[in-house]
């Protein structure tokens, strides 16, 4: 993982670095499962009659609505995390950058195990 004269320091500064990203791609990848289940529901209730019920679940209860009542919501959900999950690449990018130009400037190398 280190050249030999690498300090315990900048090990385990760089460590922090690699587990940030880890961090932020674990979240992208939770996102992304959220962001397509609300695809899916969004495709199920378009077709479906505006007037029909349909149940929501809100902060851990299970409310009745209408399709018409719920699509709105579902949809600027889905916008929402289309956003943040764009942000979170942008700032995994940044992180990634940030890693490797200091594992250069402190001339690490990954041990093939």
């Amino acid at each position: 993982m280190a050249s030999p004269s690498a300090s315990p320091a900048v090990l385990q500064q760089h460590r922090e670095l690699m587990q940030e990203c880890q961090g932020l791609i674990t979240k992208i990848t939770e996102l992304e499962m959220d962001l397509h289940e609300h695809k899916l529901v969004e495709e199920t209730l378009v077709p479906l009659d505006p007037s029909r019920r349909a149940f929501r679940l809100v902060g851990g209860v299970l409310v009745e609505r209408t399709v018409q009542e719920v699509l709105p919501s579902v949809k600027t959900n889905r916008e929402n995390l289309d956003k943040v999950i764009e942000t979170l690449r942008q700032r995994l990018n940044a992180k990634q950058k940030e890693t490797a130009e200091f594992k250069a400037k402190h001339n690490l190398v990954n041990e093939q195990a």
